[in-house]
């Protein structure tokens, strides 16, 4: 079989709060880098970042593309992010939606059918519009019925199908009629599928995990596993099919974030540097102890909510698997004793890089005794062990705040085998 890893969210530079190397070529080479086989384009809308896509990439299979330019093996696929807000039901709705698109010839009628509609898709990347999450849906597949609408990060608080502040308790509230058409939905970093699958009513619904990364760095923080018979099978259709179907044998599994580490899984007020648990919240009426204003209602509250089961009760051989990491410059970062962006990691990531060949190789697959031979530490292995087993140390994300997590380490931190 045939393994690719498909991260289906991400973002350009022409996105608000972006980094400016998020450009095609650059993608393509952090791919490579990450591990990642296809990624999304993001941003179709946005003119100017079509106007990139169009002159840098070809079609080398049915949806999928590849640079022009360079012999590099990342593959594309036409993805973006759109923000709806709107009134629905007495209330306002704020929807962030991936959509995936067949070709290039969809992507522009899609684009003009938005302007025809009053849509400003100049201003950012990822658009804010005022139609519909269902009146959307229906544009795309009157355009061409191999339009995929995925619910981004359900669960966060603001922008989310499901969020406490800005979405909806059931799917069909929001689609209505064309519910059908909602094949999956993405867990985003502060929930997990444990959480998800305590939903019943989302039983049928294939969850998927993306980066929605805003630099080159957060590639792949998470992302899926697909298996194919062969390289003929590597094509939009197929792509679109797996997720549509759930099938286990080709959806392999999701690669996770540990949702705690997520910024927005527990219940909070960042202002008042306040992070409760559900239980803690409810106690207290969703009123912050120290401004006395609502507090901001986290993932796991939110799913607590809702749910109609335990954990306990889910039959997890039903599901389609699930693997966590952590990024491999964050273990380097708990081990080394300093910053993911310093000179010592990126000296030891780009030192286990060129021996093991991607970052994704070395935290899902290569043993850790094989680590340890190549480190320049003596705790990398056992750390990425420890990872792999669950071994970790994690104070909660909250309100807009990233979540903290160490992995385990019982030997002395950052010791060079050089110095023994």
């Amino acid at each position: 079989m045939l393994e690719k890893i498909l991260d289906l969210h991400i973002h350009s530079r022409y996105s608000r709060a972006c980094s400016k190397d998020l450009e095609l070529p650059k993608i393509a080479k952090a791919c490579e880098t990450k591990g990642i086989d296809i990624v999304a384009t993001g941003d179709f809308t946005h003119p100017a970042w079509f106007r990139h896509i169009e002159e840098s990439l070809v079609e080398v299979a049915e949806g999928l593309y590849k640079l022009k330019d360079l012999d590099s093996p990342t593959r594309f696929i036409l993805g973006t992010e759109v923000s709806c807000i709107y009134k629905h039901k007495e209330a306002t709705r704020r929807l962030h939606l991936v959509l995936l698109a067949p070709n290039l010839k969809a992507v522009a009628k899609l684009n003009q059918a938005l302007e025809d509609r009053g849509v400003n898709i100049r201003s950012d990347g990822r658009p804010i519009m005022g139609l519909p999450a269902k009146e959307l849906l229906k544009i795309m597949l009157e355009i061409d019925p191999r339009f995929m609408m995925i619910p981004a990060h359900a669960w966060t608080p603001w922008f989310a199908v499901f969020g406490s502040k800005s979405g909806y308790d059931r799917l069909e509230d929001c689609f209505e009629e064309l519910t059908p058409h909602i094949r999956a939905i993405e867990t985003g970093l502060s929930s997990d599928p444990v959480m998800n699958r305590r939903l019943s009513a989302l039983d049928n619904i294939v969850l998927v995990s993306n980066s929605d990364a805003h630099s080159l760095d957060k590639l792949g923080r998470e992302a899926n596993v697909f298996g194919f018979k062969d390289e003929k099978e590597v094509n939009y259709t197929k792509i679109t099919e797996i997720i549509k179907s759930g099938d286990k044998k080709s959806f392999l599994y999701t690669i996770e974030f540990y949702p705690e580490e997520g910024k927005y899984h527990y219940d909070g007020h960042r202002d008042c540097k306040i992070s409760l648990n559900p239980k803690e919240t409810k106690k207290l009426k969703n009123i912050c102890p120290v401004c006395h204003k609502e507090l901001t209602i986290g993932v796991l509250h939110r799913v607590d909510d809702l749910a109609d089961r335990e954990e306990k009760d889910i039959d997890s051989n039903k599901f389609i698997p699930h693997r966590y990491i952590i990024p491999l410059s964050e273990i380097l970062s708990s081990v080394l004793g300093v910053g993911t962006k310093s000179k010592k990691v990126v000296s030891e990531y780009n030192h286990l890089i060129k021996h093991f060949g991607s970052e994704f190789n070395i935290l899902l697959h290569v043993e850790t005794e094989e680590i340890e031979k190549v480190s320049n530490y003596l705790e990398i292995g056992e750390a990425i062990k420890n990872m792999r087993e669950g071994k970790t140390k994690i104070i909660p994300g909250y309100d807009g705040e990233f979540g903290q997590i160490e992995v385990e380490i019982e030997k002395e931190r950052g010791k060079q085998k050089s110095l023994l």
